[in-house]
């Protein structure tokens, strides 16, 4: 007889019986229904004595998503029970975001693998048991340097691949680069962020010259504008987004909220205005907005520049000459326009602009005229305001232009570095560097010029000369072996098997490789692995990161492990020390040297020693028992036009513009740039593929976007707020609130508008086919007046074939929604292009 969940008559004794030896999950059975998760099963391990209970309090930070929040972990009888966000760490604030309570059910996920383990099934795929063996951490070890030796032997070291997903940073992914050079390979740490949001990074780096996500201040805007990011769903950072927009909503002067989108999600329903645009036309809305802030003189001339004042005839009774300005259709005098901060305005109007009107973007988007500028006279005349975007706006072939377009509204408006505005980039913590030099350790092998191979990713390479990463092409690029095929592959926190665009060209080419897998969990890409070096969950580790930007100031947080590790499982940072202790020559006595990954972290906080946090954290044991180092504020501000830095008692300091240029726009002219430098110096790669003059080239622009599938209704897979990147695809609990706007828990519907679903004669609930030139999937269709006529929804969390017994259980949709994403990437971030391919759907 099971017991309800809901039974207020649990006792403490039975509870504690029902999460006692083997996991608060994995002691007991969770059964699901389509309204969600219903009961607990009978307990299947064994009850546990009463003792006292002995709780303590563990300073860590959250792993759900890239925020970082601190959390305070409460374990109780060596048994980590709750979560909570720490009340001291400034970004949680004593808060988490629904997902962030989940830690623990990941900790004791039943299905977690045990221990290292190695493959006896050379079969490869879906459907093949890979025959999994335990193994030791040395047998494990000594596998992957043998391997590794063996490759540096032939000469063949580049064909070692590190894959990563998002690290933690310095005792993880932040190994790897060092790793990379001694051992010789350029693929010591081959990214993921070309599958996440490369777009917004390249668009800040073109124009203001940082390769980063903005720290913004919404806690003081009073506009914010929203271009394709799910700021109540996803948005980084997703806890302090929430906290703050109950500071824009309640404050005096309440925020207004204006949402640009292709659905209505969480936070357009929340927003005051939502302008449901068609995808991949946000950047002829941002430039109509533009044109009408130009038109209608609401530009910041402190921050932008102005007309030149006009020389009036001498003679008194001679007619006034007309002052300049920016009038529809007609070119100005670019000389007599003087800037200040930012370069190419006036030519970016006479080339692009002058012609961007709103009933020129209703063509495109299909927004009434009416609405952009009523939106476009908020935005200008609203002081601070933010214009944001993400991958709504730039997961398509046009996507760089597109983030320009609405980057540029930010510096038009002066909201750059400003308060209230785009407060900034994050600043850098007060680590100390390690007492160990690794060019010290280079050995011939790895100096030499024969390491010079390109990477096989294809990033840097002729044909994406600007990306980063390009974690999309290392498939396709191992099927053909171009520039060479892969031999050895470790993987770590990702899965494009199951993520990736095309994903099943991964199933394919992880047949050609030997892979590794490092996760706690039986995804997919450990079906196709050959040997399993299992990670510890990240309530196991100790391990330090820097936070996301925030709100600009440097914060650091660390993780002291709530428990002992479980299982034999060890984190990746200690396993790639570990393995390169094993690596024949110098290599291995700089990995002896460093240690473990605890002596990095030592070594690093010795800097907190001259720079201590605000509160109180000067060295690595009062780091643990905090949690969190942090300096206030954020020492740059822009007013008015002029740049200031703090002095310890206020922004009291005038910055010079070489100072400027140094400290807060590092472009090659030292200012915010609408015509973009780098894009000059690449015109004939932007011509090649967007068909631009040299003259057109550097200036945000509309573009038509592609949308290859060869279906007839735009497709979309928006993030969801417990979705955690499919990390939760195997948590009952996840799973009974993922889709709350559409009722989805078991199952994820697709969204499909009313007239769309008739004219195809499917109803509400029915089950349906979505197929295009790269494949099909079924799914369950939720009838929804929130979406647009052209436009279907699918999440990304569902449709696992592996990840755990809850991850695969029979649902809907019945595969990964990137098994209908075509494998097209942006050209000039390398971003893949999510959200511009189109599709069939049929009733089955």
């Amino acid at each position: 007889m099971s017991d309800s969940i809901l039974n207020p008559k649990l006792s403490r004794r039975r509870f504690l019986q029902a999460t006692g030896a083997a996991g608060a999950v994995g002691a007991v059975g969770l059964g699901i229904s389509q309204g969600g998760l219903t009961t607990i099963a009978k307990a299947q391990a064994q009850p546990v004595a009463e003792k006292s209970a002995e709780t303590a309090i563990t300073k860590s930070f959250c792993g759900q998503c890239p925020a970082r929040c601190g959390i305070d972990v409460y374990t109780t009888n060596g048994r980590v029970h709750a979560i909570f966000g720490t009340l001291d760490n400034p970004l949680s604030n004593g808060k988490l975001c629904p997902k962030g309570h989940f830690g623990q059910y990941l900790l004791y996920d039943p299905d977690r693998f045990k221990g290292p383990m190695k493959r006896t099934n050379p079969k490869k795929g879906r459907n093949e048991d890979p025959g999994w063996v335990p193994i030791s951490w040395d047998e494990a070890l000594n596998i992957v340097a043998g391997r590794l030796n063996a490759l540096r032997d032939k000469g063949e070291s580049h064909r070692y691949a590190t894959m990563t997903g998002r690290g933690w940073g310095y005792t993880d992914v932040g190994l790897l680069q060092e790793f990379g050079k001694l051992y010789g390979t350029p693929n010591g740490d081959l990214g993921h962020s070309s599958i996440c949001s490369d777009a917004s990074e390249t668009v800040k780096h073109f124009m203001d010259g940082h390769h980063s996500y903005s720290a913004y201040d919404y806690a003081n805007t009073n506009y914010l504008l929203v271009f394709g990011a799910g700021f109540l769903e996803s948005f980084r950072p997703f806890n302090a987004n929430m906290q703050n927009w109950g500071k824009m909503r309640t404050k005096p002067a309440k925020t207004k909220v204006t949402v640009v989108d292709v659905h209505v999600g969480t936070t357009a329903a929340a927003a005051d205005r939502m302008l449901l645009t068609k995808p991949g036309t946000d950047g002829a809305l941002a430039l109509a907005i533009a044109h009408v802030i130009m038109t209608e003189g609401l530009w910041d001339r402190d921050f932008v520049g102005d007309f030149l004042p006009v020389t009036q005839p001498a003679d008194p009774a001679a007619p006034r000459l007309p002052d300049p300005k920016f009038e529809t259709g007609k070119v100005v005098d670019i000389n007599s326009f003087k800037e200040k901060w930012t370069v190419g305005v006036a030519e970016w109007w006479n080339l692009v602009l002058k012609d961007c009107t709103p009933e020129w973007a209703e063509k495109i988007t299909t927004i009434p005229a009416k609405d952009i500028r009523a939106v476009a006279l908020e935005f200008g005349s609203t002081k601070p305001a933010v214009a944001l975007f993400e991958r709504g706006a730039s997961a398509h072939t046009n996507g760089v232009y597109n983030g320009m377009a609405i980057h540029a509204l930010n510096a038009l408006t002066g909201n750059m570095f400003a308060k209230g505005g785009i407060r900034g980039y994050q600043m850098k913590t007060a680590w100390a560097k390690l007492p160990i030099n690794v060019d010290d350790y280079m050995d011939d092998y790895a100096k030499s010029p024969d390491r010079k191979k390109p990477r096989q990713d294809g990033a840097k390479s002729a044909k994406w000369p600007l990306v980063k990463n390009m974690r999309q092409e290392s498939a396709i690029n191992q099927l053909n072996g171009d520039p060479y095929k892969l031999d050895t592959v470790i993987f770590y926190m990702t899965g494009p098997v199951f993520s990736g665009p095309d994903c099943t060209k991964w199933e394919e080419a992880m047949r050609q490789m030997y892979v590794i897998d490092t996760s706690p969990y039986p995804g997919e890409t450990a079906i196709f692995a050959d040997l399993i070096l299992p990670d510890n969950t990240y309530l196991e580790r100790l391990q330090i990161a820097d936070t996301y930007p925030y709100e600009g100031y440097p914060i650091s947080m660390i993780r002291t492990p709530a428990i002992k590790p479980l299982y034999d499982t060890k984190s990746f940072g200690d396993v790639i020390i570990e393995v390169g202790k094993r690596i024949k020559g110098p290599t291995s006595e700089y990995y002896k040297k460093i240690g473990n990954t605890e002596n990095i972290i030592k070594w690093m906080c010795e800097g907190f020693k001259d720079k201590p946090g605000d509160n109180g954290v000067n060295d690595f044991e009062s780091f643990k028992a905090k949690g969190v180092w942090y300096r206030k504020p954020y020492v740059y501000l822009q007013k008015n036009g002029v740049f200031y830095e703090w002095d310890g008692k206020g922004y009291n300091k005038v910055l010079t513009q070489e100072e400027v240029k140094e400290k807060l726009l590092p472009t090659p002219t030292g200012k915010f740039e609408i015509k973009v430098s780098e894009l000059e110096h690449h015109a004939d790669y932007v011509n090649k593929h967007f068909g631009l003059s040299a003259e057109l080239a550097p200036f945000p622009q509309w573009i038509e976007p592609k949308h290859p599938g060869g279906g007839d209704l735009h497709l979309i897979s928006p993030k969801l707020a417990a979705q955690a990147e499919g990390r939760g695809a195997n948590l009952p609990h996840v799973s009974a609130m993922i889709q709350p706007t559409q009722g989805g828990n078991r199952n994820v519907y697709l969204e499909i508008h009313p007239e769309t679903a008739k004219k195809r004669g499917i109803a509400d609930g029915d089950r349906v086919r979505i197929k295009n030139e790269v494949g099909q999937i079924e799914a369950l269709v939720r009838v929804y007046n929130g979406i647009r006529p052209d436009t279907v929804a699918l999440p990304m969390i569902h449709g696992h074939w592996a990840q755990g017994r809850w991850a695969k259980a029979p649902r809907m949709p019945s595969g990964s929604p990137n098994e209908l994403v075509a494998n097209v990437s942006e050209p000039l971030s390398g971003l893949a292009c999510f959200h511009t391919g189109k599709v069939f759907v049929e009733k089955i």
